[in-house]
């Protein structure tokens, strides 16, 4: 018997992985989050599969849950939203599984700061710009180490998502405004992949009213970044034809020096370099 954890996605039903979907099909108990996760995702369950709503239960009651399956001999599909590696409540339902001996497996999914981005159409990196995303959120009814407050983390200017943070936003504006100009790029995307989505663009000196004024108080992703604000950059050096990768030598030198001149050229007949495409800014 084994409890699979599967993140159902940002609310798309259609992105939810192949395997997660099968898992949902196939697994004799279902037990969803019934206050985020896609209907259309729990009707694949089977026909005849014990399919409960975990909304109004409490660690323990879910944890019942799985002792009862556990007993049976039968698999548990536990869906939930977005990815389990962020604010998922995996570790401590699993510190309960290990305890009792109950095995578990995570299949991951797609988190809604990447549906936020997709939503944007653009990448929450720039080259030379910015290479870091940091994903936090503001400390309220469940607080955050104060070695991670807000301001510590803007301190570095990397693009900031903020999760579970809506109600907190005009907390964040004031930690923000410590560190950043009135006038530093923050986008919302309300409900991020849903049919009822909605794209917020203002600045640390108004999004706080812009979200008043058009309701926005859960199920939102907010980004601080300067990506939003960057027109011009530098091409990254993953398609540049002076730079070499496991897949492609170069092929041109560079206009500003030669090979003879600057060893820092890469050449065709030098080492490729590994390729690491979705990890070029």
């Amino acid at each position: 018997m084994t409890v699979y954890f599967i993140g159902a996605g940002p609310g798309d039903p259609d992105l939810i992985t192949v395997k997660g979907a099968k898992l949902v099909e196939s697994c004799p108990v279902v037990l969803y989050t019934g206050s985020l996760v896609p209907k259309a995702v729990i009707d694949r369950a089977r026909p005849d599969a014990l399919v409960l709503n975990s909304a109004d239960m409490d660690l323990n009651e879910i944890t019942q849950v799985y002792v009862n399956a556990f007993e049976q001999g039968q698999d548990v599909a536990r869906v939930q939203t977005g990815d389990l590696s962020i604010y998922s409540s995996l570790a401590e339902q699993t510190r309960r599984l290990k305890a009792l001996g109950i095995d578990w497996k995570v299949i991951p999914g797609v988190s809604s700061f990447q549906a936020a981005a997709a939503a944007l159409s653009q990448e929450l990196t720039i080259p030379e710009q910015c290479q870091t995303i940091i994903l936090s959120r503001a400390s309220g009814r469940t607080p955050v180490p104060e070695k991670e407050n807000l301001k510590s983390l803007a301190a570095h200017e990397a693009t900031l998502c903020l999760f579970l943070s809506a109600t907190l936003i005009r907390k964040v504006v004031r930690e923000l405004e410590d560190v950043y100009p009135v006038t530093w790029p923050v986008v919302v995307v309300e409900k991020a992949s849903h049919p009822e989505q909605r794209i917020i663009r203002g600045t640390l000196a108004d999004i706080a009213e812009k979200m008043h004024q058009a309701g926005i108080r859960s199920t939102a992703m907010i980004i601080i970044s300067k990506v939003f604000a960057i027109e011009e950059f530098a091409d990254s050096k993953l398609y540049d034809p002076t730079f070499s990768h496991a897949c492609r030598k170069a092929t041109v030198v560079s206009d500003e020096c030669d090979n003879e001149s600057n060893n820092e050229i890469v050449s065709a007949d030098q080492p490729a370099i590994p390729e690491h495409p979705n990890e070029q800014g």
